[in-house]
């Protein structure tokens, strides 16, 4: 986990300079990253940041940005169902991409426990609010976050984790199938529904490869 929270740290001082670029302050910046906790419907709101507030339209592509975590839900609801209700609840409220990952590789291998999801989920948690809140302060002096290739750590951080769920050629087909759903909906549909759909094509293309494995093996 300590990996992806470094990674997480200029993704955070970005958000806190769109912050202090949208007249928000420290108190302003911590609250909206411990309440709303996703970094992908941050950046968006700030984006769309303006007086009056456009609070119904960032309202509804917040939404849109985050339906993947349904399905998110659903892939690892078998795994946390056994867990006090506090702990699912406090997992689900502050689940990431990088939490979910971490949470679903280490199923894979052993029955989860209420101290692992902890682990997981609260160093995660506070480093984001860190980062954020000091983005507000020092993140202007990266006026051009292009300039030094802060802008790819997102995209790093996502391909580290589908290579951690790579399991050799049987990954390929949902890998392609979200990659190219994506790309063809990025492409030409409005707004961000590309996220969405690229995740239900990958979960479609998923289980068509396992109803067909079992099927080999009967």
């Amino acid at each position: 986990m300590f990996p992806l929270a470094v990674g997480a740290a200029p993704f955070g001082l970005m958000v806190g300079a769109l912050a202090a670029q949208a007249d928000l302050g420290q108190w302003d910046i911590l609250m909206m990253s411990s309440l709303v906790f996703a970094g992908a419907s941050q950046f968006t709101a700030l984006d769309m940041w303006a007086t009056p507030v456009p609070a119904l339209s960032i309202i509804g592509v917040t939404l849109l940005v985050n339906l993947r975590h349904v399905l998110m839900g659903a892939a690892v609801a078998p795994h946390i169902r056994h867990l006090p209700t506090w702990c699912r609840w406090s997992f689900l409220y502050v689940m990431s991409d990088e939490s979910w990952a971490m949470v679903l590789r280490s199923a894979a291998k052993r029955k989860l426990n209420a101290a692992y999801v902890l682990g997981v989920i609260l160093p995660f948690y506070l480093n984001w609010l860190l980062w954020s809140v000091l983005g507000v302060t020092f993140g202007q002096v990266v006026k051009d976050p292009e300039t030094y290739g802060f802008d790819f750590v997102f995209t790093a951080v996502f391909i580290t984790l589908v290579m951690g769920f790579w399991r050799g050629w049987k990954s390929a087909p949902s890998l392609a199938a979200s990659a190219v759903t994506a790309w063809v909906a990025h492409r030409y549909l409005p707004g961000v529904w590309y996220i969405f759909l690229g995740g239900v094509a990958g979960v479609v293309a998923g289980a068509i490869a396992y109803k067909e494995e079992a099927d080999h093996v009967k």
